[in-house]
């Protein structure tokens, strides 16, 4: 189950997901990104909240990268131990903007 909290500050566009980002959920992410960067060329993905991430939620995230890499910026925030050395081993510390 994933609960996403969505917020906008100053045309940014803030998503806090909360428990898993895999198969079965990162259709619903997938879409909170699009209907956030609709309006907003700035993405912050607050992940504290964020349990795990499989392969179906890195390929959401790297997506959104991609995009808001051509019109905005995307950054992500406060992943966890666990999200941060998935991030780590799969190379996305490489291609996404981490912040601590």
């Amino acid at each position: 189950m994933l609960q996403i909290k969505k917020t906008v500050q100053n045309k940014t566009a803030i998503l806090s997901p909360a428990g898993r980002l895999d198969t079965l959920t990162a259709p619903e992410m997938e879409e909170a990104i699009r209907e956030a960067t609709a309006t907003c060329a700035a993405l912050i993905l607050d992940l504290s909240e964020l349990e795990y991430i499989s392969s179906a939620g890195l390929r959401v995230l790297l997506a959104a990268q991609k995009a808001l890499s051509v019109r905005g910026k995307m950054t992500v925030r406060r992943a966890n131990e666990t999200v941060s050395e998935i991030f780590e081993v799969t190379g996305f510390t490489d291609i996404l903007n981490i912040e601590k």
